[in-house]
């Protein structure tokens, strides 16, 4: 399959031979593929580091898998995604019966799987858009936010059996909702920018949010672009159902009971700029929030955040589960208690 480097060719039970490895590079060269989320080409990647690793027994193997994990979480601001697809390999690693001859032949098996459950993973999101694709009816309005490849895959769909309007968040600052709605306007689905604060505004408009994930946590929450949360307490308050999709290999064994749990909040975020004496800063005097455009007179100006200023917000946020009516998986349709049920059993062998 393209992107998905196999080497079932060379399956001899000889001991792997010890190459000079970097997995943040290999890991890097996987996400190059389109179709290849974090989680998968973190598993992708680790199935590589077994390849090319020395170990001898199994404790130095997840040895060499947790460090390689480590190094993989330490390369990244975001490492919520990638970190779901290490501890969902690292804990296949551990619990697979086997009968091997050998310790190498196990380290080819694990190779051969690793590479298995990735390519297998390609298709979850097709099984998703076919389950999702029956809440979805005929001149349904949906809201969605940012962009996300099984919610573009789901909406087109749906585009091909029923009509469908779809609004769609600008959601700044990376402005992804703007690649949702050129590929959708594109597909000939009728689709609107809304401003990320006009999300009230829209939402009696709407039959339903969908939206994709970053991670569906143990607690049957949602990590997703940040907008998520604030979408879905709105879409609670409107009676709107608020549904998640996510691949099973996004299911993260993480328990976060605020914004400020989450593996990417740091003490810079959201934080006031302080001078080396702890006194406030003076904003800068020029260019501090630069006009993207010159007019004649301040009032036509359009102004913008600095990326220092954008460095100090939150590019992912928590959604409760009492805010989430189901979470679309390739596992089926769950209720977020559900969910939480299903990665328990996950992790348990």
């Amino acid at each position: 399959m393209p992107g998905l480097a196999t080497t079932e060719a060379n399956t001899s039970a000889s001991a792997f031979p010890v190459v000079s490895f970097d997995i943040c590079e290999t890991y890097a060269s996987f996400l190059k593929n389109e179709e290849l989320s974090p989680p998968l080409a973190a598993i992708l990647a680790l199935s590589k580091l077994i390849e090319t690793s020395d170990a001898g027994t199994m404790l130095e193997l997840v040895k060499a898998l947790n460090d390689g994990a480590g190094a993989l979480k330490a390369s990244t601001s975001n490492p919520i995604s990638l970190n779901a697809g290490c501890e969902l390999f690292i804990a296949f690693v551990t619990l697979l019966p086997h009968d091997s001859a050998s310790f190498s032949d196990l380290k080819l098996e694990l190779v051969r799987q690793g590479q298995k459950y990735a390519a297998e993973a390609l298709t979850y999101r097709d099984k998703i858009a076919s389950l999702a694709l029956g809440f979805i009816k005929d001149d349904s309005v949906i809201l969605t936010h940012s962009y996300s490849r099984v919610v573009m895959k789901t909406l087109l769909r749906a585009h091909e059996r029923k009509r469908i309007s779809v609004y769609v968040t600008e959601a700044r600052p990376r402005g992804l909702g703007l690649r949702t709605y050129e590929e959708l306007t594109a597909a000939g689905i009728p689709c609107t920018v809304v401003l990320d604060s006009a999300v009230s505004y829209v939402m009696d408009k709407v039959d339903f949010v969908l939206v994709g994930s970053e991670a569906v946590v143990e607690s049957g929450g949602l990590i997703n672009a940040v907008g998520s949360n604030q979408i879905a307490i709105i879409a609670q308050a409107a009676n709107i159902p608020f549904y998640a999709l996510a691949e099973s290999y996004k299911f993260h064994r993480l328990f976060p009971l605020s914004q400020y749990d989450l593996p990417t909040h740091t003490s810079n975020i959201l934080s006031f700029p302080l001078s080396s004496g702890g006194n406030v800063t003076s904003p800068p005097t020029a260019g501090g929030i630069k006009p993207l455009h010159e007019k004649s007179t301040n009032a036509g100006c359009i102004r913008q955040m600095t990326p220092e200023q954008i460095a100090c917000n939150p590019g992912v946020d928590y959604t409760r589960p009492d805010l989430i009516t189901l979470v679309f998986s390739d596992v089926g349709s769950l209720t977020p208690e559900g969910v939480s049920q299903y990665v328990v059993g996950m992790f348990a062998g």
